[in-house]
């Protein structure tokens, strides 16, 4: 009896793996085919009209009577990532970089997306590090790529991972290192809260997954007082 206390006390260890690889589809192209069935905007506007009634609300009054209509031309807005293909954002590089062969960071890349377990906006930064192999892309790309799986429904961790993946497949760099931070609406403002609640994802590619100095070096170029 005291063998067997001591073996629930002390499980075996399994081995360590390594997080599995996003399938590719997933971030080089559009995430709604041309052939996908979707309903009609008179459909998408009933359901807001059926939520307006679900609330408590009269949606026959003065103030309500155009607000299906204006939510779905926002929702049209806040979700056009589902329409963009990443691959295409990543799809042009410039070759004259002098054999320029360390990273490129662009940080402080504000952003918001929409939470999947509630649908409330989280927003925040996104600081991004590649390691080129002879050819660069523009700088405006990075911010695009994020906004683009940003105006998605997410979760920090996926946006994260998906902004790491395709610019590590398209790119084919060294390395590359993302880091977001940001507070989400669905934790400070109902649940627990917490307003000013900061979560932090990252995720390492390459040499910056390898070498832990420059995972350092980026984390405090990243955390550098802006001048």
């Amino acid at each position: 009896m005291v063998d067997a206390l001591i073996k629930s006390l002390n499980p075996r260890k399994t081995p360590e793996t390594r997080p599995a690889e996003l399938d590719p589809s997933e971030f080089l192209a559009a995430a709604v085919r041309a052939d996908q069935p979707r309903p009609s905007r008179a459909e998408a506007e009933q359901a807001v009209h059926t939520l307006l009634s679900y609330i408590g609300e009269n949606p026959g009054r003065e103030g309500l009577l155009d607000t299906p209509r204006r939510v779905v031309e926002a929702f049209d807005e806040l979700y056009q990532g589902y329409h963009q293909c990443p691959a295409e954002v990543l799809d042009r590089t410039f070759g004259e970089t002098a054999g320029y062969d360390d990273f490129v960071l662009v940080r402080d890349i504000e952003f918001t997306s929409q939470c999947e377990h509630h649908m409330m906006p989280f927003y925040g930064r996104a600081h991004i590090a590649y390691t080129p192999v002879e050819r660069v892309v523009g700088l405006s790309k990075l911010a695009r790529l994020t906004d683009i799986f940003a105006r998605r429904l997410q979760t920090q961790e996926h946006l994260t991972a998906q902004v790491a993946a395709a610019i590590d497949e398209i790119l084919k760099p060294r390395g590359v290192a993302v880091l977001i931070e940001a507070e989400h609406t669905c934790m400070s403002v109902r649940g627990v809260a917490k307003h000013g609640a900061m979560t932090f994802t990252s995720r390492y590619t390459g040499m910056f997954r390898d070498n832990p100095a420059e995972q350092s070096r980026f984390l405090s170029m990243v955390r550098a007082p802006q001048r």
